[in-house]
């Protein structure tokens, strides 16, 4: 594709100063609008039309767990890539309920953004490996009963690493198989899980522990 353009809202004006300057290096990024909130959130969508939204979880007037809530009734496609810290693993789980499509810890912002941009516009779920682990052990702790899936053990395989956060191509290095043959697995998961992209997937897993 060509210039990604992306909406952002961050309450912390540093920050969302820094963000701007960071999205500004690269020739195919473009900062459409910046908001200290989602309030509105609705009318910037259809202003802008952007190719993907950046947004902190914790804001005053309207969070990010609203605007994610907002985002999804307009648009349930368009990636919504969070920005949040480890601590917060409360939102976190909530972000993931609501239909998140990654995640990034505001400390890994400079080395982790541009991967996870490209991640999230190819259909994978970015995920910093701390915010991942955190969520899967708050998960575990629930006592909810497994439902069964008929997920086989090359299925489960495929569809913890994706959970892990890592796209189809890396998924296929770790376990030495070929994307094609990864795709073929992610179809036939996807089939059984009854959803349709990797965010649902990996929402889905974690809400009900499958793995």
């Amino acid at each position: 594709m060509g210039t990604i353009k992306i909406l952002l809202y961050e309450d912390n004006q540093e920050l969302r100063l820094s963000l701007s300057a960071l999205l500004g290096f690269s020739d195919e990024f473009k900062l459409l609008a910046s908001f200290p909130n989602c309030e509105g959130i609705e009318s910037h969508l259809k202003m802008f039309d952007p190719d993907l939204i950046l947004m902190d979880i914790d804001m005053p007037i309207v969070n990010g767990i609203e605007g994610l809530k907002r985002v999804r009734k307009v648009d349930n496609n368009i990636p919504v890539v969070m920005l949040t810290v480890f601590e917060d693993n409360k939102h976190i789980i909530e972000a993931i309920q609501n239909g998140a499509t990654g995640y990034i810890l505001k400390q890994h912002l400079s080395s982790r953004l541009s991967d996870a941009i490209h991640e999230a516009l190819e259909g994978g779920a970015p995920m910093s490996p701390l915010v991942a682990s955190l969520v899967l052990k708050h998960i575990s702790k629930s006592n909810r009963q497994k439902k069964d899936y008929q997920l086989t053990n090359r299925e489960k395989e495929i569809l913890q690493s994706l959970t892990d956060g890592n796209s189809y191509k890396m998924v296929a290095n770790i376990l030495g198989i070929a994307d094609g043959t990864v795709r073929t697995h992610i179809k036939r998961i996807y089939e059984k899980l009854d959803v349709h992209s990797q965010a649902e997937a990996v929402s889905k897993t974690l809400k009900e522990n499958i793995i």
